[in-house]
């Protein structure tokens, strides 16, 4: 029984699933706007909520701890690109689009992007 676990697993061991995450984290704050599976927006939304909350404060302590997990291009392009548009947004960076269902396999597809 998965009483009281909210995270989906992708059929991924733990450390896969964690990059995996992480991964499509770096790519929407790249690209700003992803196409994916609602489950993996909906997984992935509130990791970059809190990595741009993270962001908001900017010190070095700030841009070490999210160059633990991300790239120095993708840290640079957030403190210097969309921080300045969510400085004075308390919260609710990104929105989710549904799209309809993928043909293949019927998962329902979405657009994850940063709000403007």
């Amino acid at each position: 029984m998965r009483h009281l676990r909210k995270n989906r697993k992708f059929g991924r061991t733990a450390d896969y699933r964690r990059r995996f995450l992480w991964n499509l984290a770096a790519n929407l704050i790249i690209k700003e706007r992803i196409r994916t599976t609602e489950a993996r927006a909906k997984e992935i939304r509130p990791l970059v909520e809190k990595i741009v909350s993270t962001a908001k404060n900017e010190t070095l302590a700030n841009r070490r701890l999210l160059l633990k997990n991300l790239t120095v291009k993708t840290v640079n392009k957030l403190f210097k690109e969309l921080m300045p548009r969510f400085k004075e947004r308390k919260g609710g960076y990104l929105r989710i689009l549904k799209l309809g269902v993928r043909k293949n396999d019927g998962a329902g597809m979405t657009i994850i992007e940063f709000v403007d």
